[in-house]
């Protein structure tokens, strides 16, 4: 029945009533009609109509309560007639027995649904006493006071789940049965001992398999809160390094027009023409990141270093040797060379700064050096820096920073040559389920 509910959902959902709609309808979702050229179609979606579907299919599956189970209770009816039509002997202790019995098995039915309240000793110990009532009824009164050993079965399955289940349900069989031959006859013992025995077996395993899939969904719901965490953590890592280099060459430009528009104008109107240029490519490059499709590239970021510290009056030195690098090599090194640099900008103080980049077949090594001040060199966050860790440890590589030995500030990246994780520098695309 589900099954059916599920696949009329599915119908509905996918139906689409194709008319000429403006586009101002809230319930109106744009679609082209194959070999339409002029005219525009709307497609009407029933919205209450799915988000009953969209709840029927998040709620899919046996209740995980005890309501469940107690219709079950139904075959103790025929007890409970031989007690008003007065056919029992010692009817108040038959009524008391039943009670018992009853409240005892809501009672860890309900506590079955709970893996802590089940494996308690408080649960085992009410069904055990389960079993000592359900054996008196059965002896003193026999007949239908034997169906109340299939619902022993049934709360024994829910109860006791695990590997020695099977044992178990072959011998609460086998104990009702001899009860029921050595009451009734033994040709009534084969049909209580089976109905015991598939009571349990066939309960444990549905309420098994109801409480796997309820796992394994909120597994599922972890795994996408985490890679949602894992998206926002790339984005903003990737805003920090992208807005953190563009600002600073945008106010160290800045600065520098300021101080030239007094006695050279050209010089300080190419200053402003670098800072368009500068706010167009970082416009360009957060759409890029928002998407998650950005790859740096060493040779731009090494241009463009050399421009930010030349605008900040800082003496740029580059080295670049040795064979060509992969292409994710190249952006994780850009971008440890556009927070190096930024680094260098803003905090450093530096008159100088030697970038090398040294290639062999199994590593490479990218060195940023300053001899501006060491301990504001490091920036005052960290936040670039533990990022840039991070990003490199998940594609094999290290990278430290620190004070240099000759005074100023080092950087220093290694990577293998071919990184062990080839979109380490990327996030996963996630694709979540509305």
């Amino acid at each position: 029945m589900t099954q059916t509910r599920s696949a009329r959902c599915g119908q509905r959902l996918s139906f689409l009533t194709l008319e000429r709609r403006p586009a101002d309808r809230p319930d109106a979702v744009k679609r082209e009609r194959p070999g339409d050229t002029d005219v525009t179609w709307w497609a009407r979606v029933p919205r209450r109509r799915s988000a009953r579907c969209a709840r029927g299919a998040d709620h899919a599956g046996p209740p995980p309560t005890g309501f469940a189970l107690l219709p079950w209770l139904l075959m103790g009816l025929g007890s409970f007639s031989n007690l008003l039509q007065g056919k029992a002997e010692n009817p108040w202790i038959g009524g008391l027995g039943l009670f018992t019995f009853n409240s005892l098995y809501v009672y860890v039915t309900f506590r079955a649904f709970h893996r802590e309240k089940r494996q308690s000793l408080s649960t085992r110990l009410a069904l055990l006493t389960m079993g000592l009532v359900t054996t008196g009824l059965a002896v003193g009164y026999g007949g239908n006071w034997l169906l109340f050993f299939p619902l022993l079965g049934l709360a024994t399955g829910a109860t006791l789940r695990g590997r020695h289940l099977g044992r178990i349900g072959l011998l609460l069989a086998a104990y009702g049965a001899v009860l029921a031959g050595l009451r009734e006859g033994w040709r009534e013992a084969p049909n209580i001992g089976y109905a015991t025995f598939l009571s349990c077996m066939v309960t444990a395993a549905i309420l098994s398999l109801s409480e796997a899939v309820r796992e394994l969904r909120a597994a599922r719901e972890e795994l996408a809160r985490r890679a949602v965490e894992k998206e926002r953590l790339r984005f903003s890592r990737d805003l920090h390094d992208l807005l953190g280099h563009t600002l600073s060459v945008i106010v160290v430009k800045s600065e520098a027009a300021r101080r030239l528009a007094g006695r050279d104008l050209d010089a300080a109107l190419a200053q402003i023409g670098d800072i368009e240029s500068v706010g167009r490519q970082a416009l360009t490059e957060i759409r890029e990141a928002v998407t998650g499709y950005r790859e740096g590239s060493l040779s731009t970021e090494l241009t463009r270093a050399r421009s930010a510290l030349a605008a900040a009056s800082v003496e740029p030195v580059v080295r670049h040797s040795g064979a060509p690098l992969a292409p994710q090599t190249e952006a994780l090194l850009g971008w440890v060379v556009r927070e190096a640099v930024t680094n260098v900008v803003r905090h450093s103080r530096a008159t100088r700064c030697e970038i090398t980049v040294e290639s062999a077949e199994e590593r490479v090594r990218l060195t940023v050096t300053d001899n501006g001040t060491p301990t504001a060199a490091t920036g005052t966050d960290g936040t670039g820096l533990t990022g840039l860790t991070e990003r490199l440890a998940a594609a094999g590589g290290t990278l430290t920073a620190g004070p240099a030995p000759a005074g100023g500030f080092t950087v220093t990246a290694e990577l293998p040559a071919t990184p062990a994780d080839p979109h380490a520098e990327d996030a996963i695309p996630v694709a979540l389920e509305s």
